[in-house]
């Protein structure tokens, strides 16, 4: 008869997310997952089967946790152009410092390495576009894709921000934003 679960698989994926951008994704071992979270490498190995699946569950849970913090941000948000720089700005202050951020960085290589994560990378891209040109609608003279140029800007000035980190990446990201959506508004 099987044990009873001691931590549901939400807490273990959890427990693994966290060890993936504590440790690089290298260091995602069943064994060493047992050490963060308390449960035997033969109870992980029985719940998620290889290192790949495992690694594969941890990142698409994350993505569901992060699609439900952007809709709720997307749902908080004044639909403005001031909105639009509220989310991004909520969005970054995940970040962390610059270790922290160089480390998920690695994490994002397996995104990007895996297509089902991939894909889930893709999907919201269009949901984070979606809620930025809502951002956007009442703003004359805006490009009809405002919302991923707003995004792209976004992912590019938290890369720059990252060769030259002596400012809060939050206050960075959002004086960034209002230059260039200041720019991409003047008639």
């Amino acid at each position: 008869m099987p044990r009873p679960k001691t931590q549901t698989d939400a807490d273990v994926l959890d427990a693994a997310h966290r060890l993936l951008h504590a440790e690089g994704p290298e260091a995602l071992t069943f064994a060493r997952l047992a050490f963060y979270c308390g449960l035997a490498p033969a109870t992980l190995v029985q719940r998620f089967k290889s290192k790949d699946g495992l690694k594969q569950a941890a990142l698409l849970h994350a993505w569901d946790k992060f699609d439900a913090r952007t809709a709720e941000l997307a749902r908080q948000v004044p639909k403005t152009p001031a909105g639009a720089i509220k989310l991004l700005s909520a969005l970054s202050g995940g970040y962390g410092g610059i270790e922290a951020y160089a480390r998920g960085l690695l994490v994002l290589r397996e995104d990007l390495s895996d297509p089902v994560l991939r894909a889930r990378g893709a999907a919201w891209r269009r949901a984070l576009s979606k809620a930025l040109d809502q951002c956007f609608a009442s703003s004359a003279g805006v490009p009809k894709d405002m919302g991923l140029l707003t995004a792209s800007h976004w992912q590019g000035s938290l890369l720059w921000w990252g060769f030259e980190p002596t400012d809060d990446v939050r206050r960075y990201v959002e004086a960034s934003l209002k230059r260039f959506i200041a720019a991409m508004l003047r008639d």
